[in-house]
């Protein structure tokens, strides 16, 4: 209940959302509508088949409620995904907007998966959607976590990898937010070099 020395335009604004429903409350929109997607590695299926849109969402309220009510990152078995790309692209790299691009890929050990690895997709999921990375936002696809038996890695993809100046700010702002020590290095790859590769490491196009 208001107090007598409450503005007349906060009582308002109060009652209105006393009697407004949840859907009636105004929600804060995201700059893009974003999609996310899961994946569960069943090799009696073809890969695109073990891939599946969950929902796709546009504002912070539909985010939080989407990312607290899903699985967390670090409880899902070895050999699944989630990925978050920007609606109408889609978390391959064969994609139109993904083909001639590449990641910045953060690799954590199994240690980390239980006290680390849902603090930093947070914070790589808030930079995505938040536009974190300012005017190099638009060359930013999506993010993708990859659980593995080896060791987890999480990647921020962009849409070119000749775009050397616009990864290098990206990179630098992802180790800003994710407050990355420096003995920690992170390495850009291009997906093409990742697609042919011969043995079983990528050679870094870029790193921080």
């Amino acid at each position: 209940m208001a107090s007598s020395d409450t503005p007349k335009e906060v009582e308002d604004v109060e009652e209105e959302m006393a009697l407004a429903g949840p859907e009636d409350l105004i929600k804060h929109p995201l700059q893009n509508r974003w999609a996310m997607w899961f994946f569960k590695n069943d090799k009696a299926k073809d890969w695109c088949d073990n891939l599946r849109v969950i929902t796709t969402f546009s504002t912070v309220e539909d985010f939080w409620a989407l990312y607290n009510h899903i699985q967390r990152a670090s409880k899902l078995p070895s050999g699944c995904d989630y990925s978050v790309f920007k609606d109408g692209i889609q978390p391959m790299w064969e994609d139109e907007q993904n083909k001639r691009g590449g990641r910045w890929l953060v690799n954590m050990n199994k240690n980390q998966r239980h006290h680390d690895l849902d603090n930093v997709w947070q914070e790589m999921l808030l930079c995505l959607i938040g536009e974190a990375f300012e005017e190099q936002s638009d060359d930013v696809c999506g993010a993708v976590v990859n659980i593995r038996n080896k060791g987890d890695k999480l990647g921020i993809w962009t849409r070119d990898f000749n775009r050397q100046d616009s990864i290098l700010k990206i990179g630098r702002t992802l180790r800003e937010r994710m407050n990355m020590p420096k003995s920690c290095i992170m390495g850009y790859q291009a997906h093409t070099d990742t697609i042919s590769k011969a043995g079983s490491t990528v050679k870094n196009r870029y790193q921080l």
